[in-house]
């Protein structure tokens, strides 16, 4: 069965300062969308579909885009920002971003962060369980959250409960300092376990999924802040599990996963993919 890796690549880049999707990472200049490829290619996956914006079209095409394309089959799909309201300037989140494929994802596909590693071990065991997959049998990568943190400010992270070896609960976090302490008021500070297990955006799903995140996205136009709110996957993900409409399987990584959330990042980010590199595993990319 065919099978489509999803990059989300239409983010801001807000805390990092610029565009992290673009940013030069490799030992040769590659950005960290070049290894994840390589390795999705490498454990199965045929195409790859980029959701950008249209303002970076031209320079994504250019400087990522047209090298990928030597080795895989890609497509790209634009993230509509049209409608936002006056005063926003980020995008509706990554259910909407993962909508905007509908009418060119008619296989189970993989969704990744564009600014992540994630590591060979994760692309594989998503793409065996896509290969066959039906319906609302879904699946997931999680990691340890000690192997998410960054020194140099807080994260978001989707915090999971799993349950003989399925997802029962996610539930986003979105100030978690390099402690594995999280706060939702700025004030008081709740620890984590540091093997908490949390989702990275690494989600396999099948094409059934389209009808379930149009409805979410009119639900959230009618009801959320528009002004800030975002539309996202672990809540449409959520509810479909607690609803009984969904199982999604999950793989957990004990891989060091990396990203570059802040500029400071990507020094540390930069030296670990060269020693990953230095010992062979990415020739030839």
């Amino acid at each position: 069965m065919d099978t489509t890796l999803v990059v989300m690549a239409a983010g801001m880049g807000s805390r990092f300062g610029g565009l992290k999707q673009m940013e030069p990472i490799g030992p040769g200049g590659e950005v960290l969308l070049d290894f994840s490829v390589y390795d999705a290619k490498k454990s199965g996956f045929n195409k790859v579909v980029f959701i950008i914006k249209e303002e970076i079209e031209k320079d994504f095409k250019e400087m990522v885009g047209k090298r990928i394309s030597n080795i895989i089959d890609v497509e790209y799909v634009l993230q509509d920002m049209s409608s936002l309201p006056e005063g926003r300037k980020k995008p509706w989140g990554t259910s909407h971003a993962i909508l905007c494929c509908k009418d060119v994802v008619k296989e189970p596909f993989a969704v990744i962060n564009a600014d992540d590693y994630y590591g060979a071990n994760a692309f594989t065991d998503i793409q065996k369980h896509l290969s066959s997959a039906e319906g609302f049998d879904w699946c997931m990568v999680s990691y340890d959250l000690d192997k998410t943190l960054s020194e140099n400010g807080t994260v978001a992270r989707g915090c999971c409960k799993i349950e003989d070896g399925y997802l029962k609960d996610v539930v986003e976090r979105t100030k978690i300092d390099s402690s594995a302490r999280y706060t939702e008021d700025g004030e008081t500070w709740i620890q984590l376990p540091m093997d908490q297990k949390v989702s990275m955006n690494l989600w396999g799903f099948t094409p059934d999924i389209f009808g379930e995140l149009d409805r979410q996205f009119n639900e959230f136009l009618r009801t959320a802040d528009l002004s800030k709110d975002e539309c996202l996957i672990p809540k449409l993900v959520d509810r479909m599990i607690k609803s009984g409409k969904a199982t999604v399987k999950v793989f957990s990584n004990k891989d060091k996963w990396y990203g570059i959330t802040y500029h400071e990042d990507k020094e540390g980010v930069c030296r670990a993919i060269k020693e990953l590199c230095d010992k062979g595993l990415y020739r030839g990319i």
